[in-house]
């Protein structure tokens, strides 16, 4: 059973409840069609139209309403939704449509169900001989004229990773424990050849099926080596909103596949099921180009409100950390990793978010991880981490930080301490065997990857500068590492192998781990993707249907006790944000280009000939040499003086892009209204501010009091979880905390 919802806040159209047939969709054969019957959950749809259904670029070749017009079925065909379903034991598809009901407006809506989905082992050989044996196809991958058991998929994982170890060189084992800190067209052959298999993709930009026929032609290098051994593509997240020109285009490529919000944008909406229709998107976007795996999500809190890498987590919350944690790993993975699952890397273990004084870990100054309250460590930093482990995450990544013993109060079991007077290790996180082995191998149970951040051998080797790259990396591996990256060449770990600071066998352990995960990934069998399928599922509109929904959902509303939201009537709107640099000019022309043609909005250039103003903040952070600035002002990118006259002049509405808990008393009082908006199209926000749907968002960080607040606050715990009152507090005495936000106007 599914449900169409209605993604627009206007006229009420009916729910629909929906229903697959078969609810088992067996792919083997891609003959025939999938039926989904849409029926009114009250009433009947005599005074509707649903139109533009879609599953991913997928259209019905009908839409037909039953005689007595309470039911709908849309029928597809079945080899339309290859590329668009996973075969996985369970999955909520999506459906999305216009409905329309007694001559009003089409609303977009949409259909999540659960559905079983049973799909072939798929074999594609570019390069290597096909061998039939009992009937089915094997890729006879070292080219020797015989089934050996690593190419048997029809053999347990553990069986086929075994024979594949017996047979690789010191050589293919170190080259498959490095990552390159980027890849590109003209050095993959050189990788290639030094046996390196997993490849990250720094690009942002793209078409669907240029990457993929790019993508795909790695794969066929790949295959044409000795053990033909696949590569593994990865890449930072690709969907979010992030820096940039936050009005429409991101930083960091969401323009090539569907624009969702900044991940705390996400988490603002506290709705697990758009958590779920993420994944599932992002899942089948990436999927169809040939990205198998994500260097994903910060599912550690921000617990320090002046770390600036908060802007990518999903704020302060433990539940909610873990909770999102769990849908993204089953959205992405499915519940156990196959043929169509992105395998998800969640960082950064065990929990970046306890840095001192906000410093960035990337720097020497920012090098350490301070847990001052007894107990934090596993109180607020694991469980996100724990629900992702549970759910059968992939690989884990470990920090760059190296815990600081002076500035910490107890965390860990008296036994593991390395002395009576020293509780950590005073190394890095790859580095750190109580850390990797101790506390997330054995006692959280994690059996998958362990991936270094990039640069642990070089420019972040906190507390083994000492030591040379070889003796670097037998520490790495010691500690319970699988794979480093920033690594271009496996030469200096086969260097501690020759040195006798490592011995062979023990790569095996590693190597292991990592070709577990490319077995399961179906990359040995078949590592290419549909170059004209990644065009469609990567510019479908269905998909940016259910991102906007999230753009919506997650906007604040904080303030509205003058009553100026939503806009009523005609008004002359004065319109600025307020960033740094040129961007500020750049983004408040884009906003305004955005309302010109709103015929009950007239855009004015002065704030004397307005009735109402909106001002959008989009602070930066400032970093200093002993902590970084989060106080509104000149050196954050937002003008006080200007906001504070424009809001004498005229009622405002003060949107502030909440990247972190800013410090906004200089400019929130005087405002009319207040929205938290989180990397948000601005389409979105002007939305809201005319009414067309109803606020729901919630904040997902608290907002400090004052400075005072920031510098007296423990940099381990939630800011709900000080000792003292931390949140600011408005004129009308509402706390701006963790989870607060109105639900109307």
């Amino acid at each position: 059973m599914l449900v169409l919802s209605p993604v627009a806040f206007g006229q009420a159209v009916p729910t629909l409840q929906a229903k697959f047939v078969p609810e088992a969709i067996n792919m083997r054969s891609l003959e025939g069609v999938v039926n989904v019957a849409l029926t009114a959950a009250a009433g009947d749809l005599a005074a509707c139209a649903l139109a533009n259904v879609r599953m991913g670029p997928a259209a019905p070749v009908s839409v037909a309403p039953s005689a007595d017009r309470r039911t709908y079925v849309a029928s597809f065909k079945k080899s339309d939704l290859e590329w668009v379903l996973p075969g996985f034991t369970e999955t909520e598809a999506l459906v999305t449509g216009q409905l329309s009901c007694n001559g009003g407006e089409a609303q977009g809506v949409v259909a999540r169900g659960k559905v079983r989905v049973i799909k072939p082992t798929v074999v594609q050989s570019r390069v290597k001989p096909l061998l039939t044996v009992g009937g089915q196809k094997f890729k006879d991958l070292n080219n020797n004229g015989q089934l050996d058991r690593y190419e048997d998929w029809r053999l347990p994982v553990d069986q086929r990773v075994a024979d594949l170890l017996s047979r690789m060189s010191l050589q293919e084992k170190a080259g498959l424990m490095g990552i390159p800190t980027s890849y590109s067209e003209s050095q993959n052959q050189t990788y290639l050849d030094r046996n390196i298999r997993y490849l990250i993709l720094r690009e942002s930009n793209f078409q669907g099926k240029d990457l993929a026929t790019r993508l795909n032609a790695t794969q066929e290098r790949a295959e044409a080596s000795r053990l033909g051994i696949p590569v593994v593509i990865i890449s930072n997240p690709l969907n979010h909103l992030s820096g940039g020109n936050a009005v429409f285009e991101p930083g960091g490529g969401a323009g090539s596949f569907s624009i969702w919000p900044g991940t705390l944008g996400m988490a603002a909406t506290h709705n697990p099921q758009l958590i779920k229709d993420f994944a599932s998107i992002a899942r089948q976007e990436w999927r169809s180009v040939g990205i198998r795996r994500i260097y994903g999500y910060q599912v550690e809190l921000a617990t320090e409100p002046r770390w600036t890498r908060n802007r990518t987590t999903f704020g302060e919350g433990v539940e909610l950390n873990s909770m999102i944690a769990r849908n993204l790993v089953l959205g992405t993975q499915g519940q156990a990793i196959g043929s169509d699952s992105i395998a998800q890397v969640i960082k950064h273990f065990p929990g970046d978010g306890a840095v001192l004084r906000g410093l960035d870990p990337h720097n020497v100054p920012g090098q350490y991880a301070v847990y001052p309250t007894a107990g934090s460590l596993f109180t607020y930093q694991l469980p996100p981490f724990k629900a992702a482990i549970d759910a059968g995450a992939s690989a884990i990544m470990s920090y760059y930080n190296r815990p600081n013993n002076a500035l910490s109060a107890p965390q860990l079991p008296s036994e593991w301490w390395q002395s009576p007077t020293q509780q950590f290790e005073d190394v890095a996180g790859v580095y750190n065997h109580t850390l990797i082995t101790k506390l997330l191998r054995d006692h959280l149970g994690f059996k998958g990857v362990l991936n270094s951040d990039t640069g642990v051998l070089t420019a972040q080797a906190f507390g083994v500068e000492n030591l040379t790259a070889p003796q670097r990396w037998a520490k790495a591996v010691k500690a319970g590492a699988d794979i480093i990256s920033g690594s271009s060449s496996p030469n200096d770990l086969i260097t501690a192998v020759n040195d006798g600071l490592l011995s062979e066998v023990e790569l095996n352990k590693p190597v292991g781990n990592l070709l577990t995960e490319i077995f399961t990934l179906g990359l040995f069998e078949n590592p290419y993707t549909n170059p004209d399928a990644a065009q469609a599922i990567a510019k479908t509109p269905a998909n940016q249907l259910v991102a906007d929904q999230a753009h919506r959902q997650s906007l604040v509303l904080m303030r509205n006790d003058r009553q100026l939201l939503p806009l009523k009537g005609t008004t002359n709107l004065y319109v600025e944000v307020f960033t740094a640099g040129t961007a500020a000019a750049t983004q408040t022309a884009a906003l305004k280009a955005l309302l010109a043609n709103d015929p009950n909005i007239k855009v004015v250039d002065d704030p004397a000939q307005a009735n109402a103003a909106l001002l959008w903040a989009q602070p930066q952070f400032e970093t200093l040499a002993d902590r970084v600035n989060i106080e509104l002002g000149t050196a954050t990118g937002v003008n006080v003086e200007r906001i504070q006259q424009i809001q004498a002049a005229v009622p405002s509405i003060l949107a502030l892009n909440l990247t972190t808990g800013w410090v906004i008393n200089s400019v929130e009082p005087g405002a009319a209204a207040v929205i938290g908006t989180y990397d948000v199209k601005a389409e979105a926000l002007l939305d809201l501010i005319r009414g067309r749907f109803q606020p729901s968002g919630k904040l997902v960080m608290g907002i400090p009091a004052n400075q005072a607040a920031v510098d007296a606050n423990a940099g381990d715990v939630p800011s709900y979880a000080e000792s003292y009152d931390y949140a600011y507090r408005n004129a009308v005495n509402d706390r701006y905390t963790f989870g607060f936000g109105k639900t109307g106007f």
